[in-house]
């Protein structure tokens, strides 16, 4: 099973909406891209494996796998790319600005039902990241 992420980046942040064929499932919001400098730069383009995890610190969330001379990148819920995540991919419900969004608990659980499907069809779970100007369609209002 595979999501899509179609992301824009932009010099603050890297702004980002995640699909299941074709259906909108939430928005992303990374830390720009730094040529893939770990905790400044959001992941490159790619396909990565998702794998579910459960943490004391985070709760549940995903641990994005193969990521390219970087370990430790994760989907989590935060709601501002720059104070909150060190790479990582987090899912918000809407974009307030640059790098920010609200409800991102709320998408995250969105998040799991595809995690779930996935489990009942007994097939792995993918994240395929694509970047391009998408700028029109995310820019909060």
């Amino acid at each position: 099973m595979e999501l899509v992420l179609l992301r824009t980046h932009f010099k603050e942040s890297t702004l980002g909406a995640l699909y299941y064929r074709g259906n909108f499932i939430c928005f992303t919001i990374e830390l720009p891209w730094k040529d893939n400098q770990r905790n400044i730069s959001c992941i490159p383009d790619g396909n990565y494996l998702l794998k579910h995890r459960n943490t004391y610190r985070l709760g549940p969330h995903f641990r994005v796998e193969q990521v390219s001379e970087r370990d430790g990148i994760l989907i989590h819920p935060a709601n501002n790319a720059q104070e909150e995540l060190q790479g990582c991919i987090a899912p918000v419900s809407q974009l307030t600005g640059l790098g920010k969004g609200i409800f991102s608990k709320n998408a995250l659980d969105k998040l799991f039902l595809y995690y779930e499907r996935s489990r009942n069809l007994e097939e792995d779970l993918f994240l395929r990241i694509e970047s391009k100007d998408h700028s029109d369609a995310l820019m909060p209002s």
